[in-house]
């Protein structure tokens, strides 16, 4: 995935989420507010362990991203780790 370009990203990105996946911004809820695409939910990855139940059942399909990809990549090692296999990081709100 390293390897794709932005473009490749926002476009791998909208399908999953035109497919039914869950749009996760792991941001802060200031981040959150100056702006994020438009399906997108706010778990902030400080609070993601305890707020899992918000994603989805394990299992969900998941996009997250973060405002550079440092905390996506967090937040999606995180959702692999319990029950959500099916992970695409975003990396960045701006590939969106």
């Amino acid at each position: 995935m390293d390897d794709m370009t932005p473009q490749e990203l926002s476009q791998k990105a909208r399908q999953l989420v035109a497919e039914g996946a869950v749009l996760l911004d792991v941001r802060t809820p200031d981040e959150f507010r100056q702006g994020h695409p438009e399906p997108a939910r706010n778990i902030p990855v400080q609070e993601l362990a305890r707020r899992l139940s918000e994603v989805g059942p394990p299992g969900t399909r998941v996009v997250v991203y973060c405002a550079a990809g440092g905390r996506s990549a967090v937040a999606a090692d995180l959702l692999r780790r319990t029950g959500y296999p099916d992970v695409f990081d975003l990396q960045s709100v701006r590939n969106w």
